[in-house]
Formats: C-alpha cells, sequence, structure tokens
C-alpha cells in the first residue's frame, strides 16, 4: 500500500518497505534534502559512473534520473528495497541491485558514490572508498554528523582521527550542512550531516603508501601516547626518539607532517 503524506507543501510517497533496524535503515522522506544531495554532485567529465549506496526508498534515486545522470548502479543489502524499487522505476530495473557495496568489486574506471550511508557502517565504506582512491573522484553522502565531523577535523582538534588523515591525504573535504532527525523515518537519535569529497590533485605520495596508512592507524589507536610510544611495533631506531614529530601526540600533526614522518621511518630503516 502506498501511503501520501504532506511535508513542508509536497507530496511524498511513504511505500511499504519496512525501515530494519538490523540494516541501520533510516529513510529520508524529506525531498528538499534529497535534492539538495543530488545536486551537490559535481559529476567532471571524468567520471563513468555512479554508485548510490543504499538507495532504500529511492528518495535520492529519483533525483538521478530526473537529473539525468544515465550511468548509475543502485547497491542495496535488502531485498525488499531492491524489489520495491525495480517496480518503482521498471525503466531503470538493471540498475538495481541486491549486492553488497562492503564486498562489491568496484569499477576500475572513474566513478562517483552518493547514499544515506547506514551510520553502523560508514566507517567501512569510507576505508574500502579510501583503498579504490584512483577511481573513487567524488563522494557525497549522509552519516552521523559525529563522523562528518571527524572527518573534515583537523589537526589539533579531539575529534581528529584515522579517516581525517587518510582521506584528508588524498581528497578535500567539505562538510556541507547539518540535518535534523525528524526529517528520517524512523528518526536516528542524533543528528546527521552532509559531507562531500572531490580527488585533489595528489596521484601519489611522496612515501610508501602502506607504511602511511600504518603509522596513521598505530598513531591513532593509542592517542594518548607520543608517536614514539604508540609506533613502537615499528622499531623506530633510538636515533629517532628526539626527533620533533615523535614527541607529539598523533592529533597534532597535521597530514603532510604525517607523510613526511612515514618518509622518516622509510629512511631510518634504510640507512
Amino acid at each position: 500500500m502506498l501511503l501520501q503524506v504532506k511535508l513542508f507543501g509536497k507530496q511524498i510517497a511513504m511505500d511499504s518497505v519496512r525501515p530494519k533496524k538490523k540494516l541501520g535503515q533510516h529513510f529520508l522522506k524529506d525531498e528538499n534534502i534529497a535534492l539538495k544531495i543530488v545536486d551537490a554532485l559535481q559529476l567532471n567529465q571524468d567520471e563513468k559512473h555512479v554508485l548510490e549506496i543504499g538507495p532504500g526508498t529511492g528518495v535520492l534515486t529519483k533525483y538521478l534520473i530526473e537529473n539525468g545522470i544515465p550511468d548509475f548502479k543502485a547497491l542495496d543489502v535488502d531485498d525488499e528495497s531492491v524489489e520495491y524499487l525495480k517496480k518503482h522505476y521498471p525503466d531503470h530495473s538493471e540498475k538495481f541491485h541486491l549486492q553488497d557495496f562492503l564486498k562489491s568489486e568496484l569499477p576500475e574506471e572513474n566513478f562517483a558514490v552518493i547514499g544515506n550511508f547506514p551510520y553502523n557502517i560508514s566507517s567501512q565504506i569510507f576505508f574500502k572508498i579510501y583503498d579504490y582512491r584512483n577511481h573513487a573522484t567524488e563522494v557525497v553522502g549522509m552519516i552521523q554528523k559525529e563522523v562528518a565531523d571527524r572527518i573534515s577535523s583537523k589537526e589539533g582538534n579531539k575529534t581528529y582521527g584515522i579517516l581525517s588523515v587518510l582521506l584528508q591525504a588524498f581528497y578535500e573535504v567539505e562538510y556541507l550542512f547539518t540535518v535534523p532527525p525528524g526529517v528520517f523515518n524512523p528518526p536516528p537519535k542524533v543528528k546527521s550531516a552532509v559531507i562531500r569529497f572531490s580527488r585533489n590533485n595528489v596521484k601519489k605520495l611522496e612515501c610508501d603508501e602502506a607504511l602511511f596508512k600504518r603509522v596513521v592507524k598505530e598513531g591513532f589507536q593509542k592517542r594518548r601516547k607520543t608517536l614514539w610510544n604508540s609506533l613502537k611495533n615499528l622499531n623506530l631506531p633510538e636515533s629517532l626518539r628526539d626527533e620533533p614529530m615523535l614527541t607529539k601526540r598523533a592529533e597534532q600533526l597535521s597530514v603532510n607532517q604525517f607523510i613526511e614522518l612515514t618518509k622518516l621511518i622509510e629512511q631510518s630503516w634504510n640507512n
């Protein structure tokens, strides 16, 4: 059964897809916000595909279609949602897939990502996007405000962390706007936010990228300790003990300083 409700002067279709707590589903019901999210996609000419994660009831999907984006693919782990979307958008039924983004092979061409991301896996989504950073050129997503604050945070802030450094090394990160709980069904217990990050001009870091990721992750895992102590597992030579960057905590280092520290550790291993 399709129930019509009035919100902010607009008729919005509330469908029979049941939001499922185990999947972390909170369906956006404000179409003004949905349109703002889709319009935030900048889609440069190099992007060949758009991946929508967790389309749910299709509130973003509708505007992807209306905006004339020809090559999009929507992935959802909820079979009820996928079936609903295929029925409501029969001309695009081949674009809806019962598929787990976290377990999927992503395109080897440039692509953009959009979605009202399930809050319980949003960090995992971003780590996967980081792994595909050479092809994932743009991301626009709704996430928990706390996570958006963390990703967009700069050094010196308590919210600055692993994802802040990894993503900001390769992306320009923008906190776009805050979203209140009442525009979702069911309302989450937290505020939400829409964030965008766009690939910067860095093709490759001036250091070993695998080591860079390890330095960042281990540095923040014991964030109250100095980096000299939190990076013990890297078997740092005693000659680096008084290195100024290693006397600081992870949250005090900028992205560029983490790159420089990684280079310094590489060099110490080679000496």
